[in-house]
């Protein structure tokens, strides 16, 4: 990992939209302030990254019809090729993670997640291990007509791997032995919602997936002995009805747990909402800094927020006490998608 000085920043875009790829810069760890270092642009549309545990690679999608991922050496200013691509056997990755020894991806067009084996210096095996296809539909007619995997991590354990679908309306546990993927258990969340990504609490025992077809925050129960995810609450992220489209994107949860952030593509609006046991409250809504806020991460005291269609990140610094954030500035990055640091 970069030393407290030198942190780094990487940024993911849809080079489809004009982006330029994967993007390295430094973050000041004072100010959050970001600056651009240099750029790579192998693979189209990198709109996911994950970086491995020693900050020395980096590893992207391909959000394309075909499918891959590709991994990075990051030692210097300017992300180096690792290896030729992989194809996952799955349309539209939208994001990656790595477990147990390989990198899984949710691929949203297929529904279906993949694994790919890792090897020990990092790079990527050239085949796949295993993909495991969702299954179902939801009632929203041109969402979600059949399975959509938007999201997939390991829960804080470390025992399983929790995948998203947008178009069933529920979380799947998984294990992966052998490389196989399996399915454990699903759990239903509200009919239409469309749940598109989780975020667990620091204590591990609670996860809030933000939901896209309706603005709200589910609360859920995780139970990690046993592998099982228990909806237990829902919260609104506006304070009112939305003048037009509303589709929440990312989410994030305060290291002390006391607040969880979200942010609203069409509103443009990140919400802070306030943890009260197992509920949440709403707090306030502030402006996100720019257009269609893809992606939100938290670090170091700050928010980055990537703002697609505006072509910008955003940086806050969040109030440790009320959770608001108060916006510091921004750097170009047209269709940016995500951002991660080290």
């Amino acid at each position: 990992m970069a030393d407290h000085g030198r942190r780094r920043a990487f940024i993911g875009s849809f080079t489809a939209a004009g982006g330029p790829g994967i993007v390295t810069a430094r973050a000041d760890p004072d100010s959050g302030a970001l600056t651009v270092l240099g750029s790579v642009d192998s693979v189209p549309d990198p709109s996911y990254l994950a970086l491995s545990p020693d900050g020395g690679t980096l590893y992207a999608v391909s959000e394309t019809a075909e499918g891959a991922v590709a991994a990075y050496r990051v030692g210097g200013d300017r992300p180096e090729p690792a290896g030729p691509p992989v194809p996952v056997g799955g349309n539209g990755p939208t994001h990656l993670a790595l477990f147990d020894g390989h990198l899984l991806t949710a691929n949203y067009g297929s529904g279906s997640v993949t694994a790919v084996p890792v090897r020990p210096d990092g790079t990527l095996a050239r085949s796949v291990s295993g993909v495991l296809r969702h299954t179902g539909a939801g009632p929203h007619t041109q969402r979600q007509q059949g399975p959509h995997a938007h999201q997939v991590q390991p829960d804080p354990s470390g025992r399983w791997a929790v995948s998203v679908d947008l178009g069933t309306d529920s979380v799947r546990v998984c294990t992966l032995t052998d490389g196989a993927l399996a399915l454990h258990r699903e759990s239903a969340l509200r009919p239409g919602s469309g749940p598109r990504h989780l975020a667990f609490h620091p204590d591990g025992r609670h996860a809030y997936v933000v939901n896209e077809l309706s603005p709200s925050v589910t609360v859920c129960r995780w139970d990690a002995a046993d592998g099982v995810l228990t909806p237990l609450t829902e919260t609104p992220v506006l304070p009112g009805a939305p003048a037009g489209d509303a589709w929440p994107s990312g989410i994030a949860v305060s290291p002390d747990g006391r607040h969880v952030w979200t942010a609203t593509r069409g509103e443009d609006v990140l919400s802070v909402l306030a943890v009260e046991g197992v509920d949440l409250r709403l707090v306030a809504t502030v402006p996100c800094g720019g257009h269609w806020p893809r992606a939100l991460t938290a670090s170091g005291g700050f928010l980055y927020v990537t703002n697609e269609r505006s072509g910008d990140v955003t940086w806050f610094a969040a109030d440790p006490h009320t959770g608001i954030p108060r916006r510091g500035g921004s750097i170009r990055v047209p269709a940016a998608s995500c951002v991660i640091l080290d």
